[in-house]
């Protein structure tokens, strides 16, 4: 096989420029200006608030603990028939990973089905 370029190739050594001398004194110089620019370090320090939890969605307090387990029941019952939808139309790796994970849906629906059958109102 034939090689375009020679092994290795033939190149002329790079001139030696001057202008590109490195100051250690400019070059620290540099450094400070440019982590003051960034940094700041001599600027007082905002505090920054603590997270609140958000109230964008939020349940009442009055609501009862039959209904929270109803609607709880509800929704992993949703995804985990959305899931397995998903689940038909993949081969390989991502149906077996969907597959477990629809187990798990379906592990977690039935124990708070338990949980409302067992569930005496009052």
């Amino acid at each position: 096989m034939f090689k375009v370029t020679p092994n290795p190739p033939n190149t002329d050594p790079v001139p030696y420029d001057a202008s590109f001398d490195l100051d250690p004194q400019k070059l620290k110089a540099a450094a400070d200006r440019t982590l003051n620019f960034y940094l700041n370090p001599g600027a007082t320090k905002t505090q920054i608030p603590p997270r609140s939890s958000g109230t964008f969605l939020t349940i009442d307090a009055a609501v009862d603990d039959e209904t929270l387990l109803v609607e709880a029941y509800e929704s992993v019952s949703s995804v985990r028939k959305m899931l397995i939808d998903l689940a038909e139309l993949e081969d390989g790796p991502r149906r077996h990973t969907m597959l477990v994970m629809h187990r798990a849906l379906l592990i977690g629906e039935m124990a708070v089905n338990r949980v409302l059958d067992n569930h005496k109102p009052g």
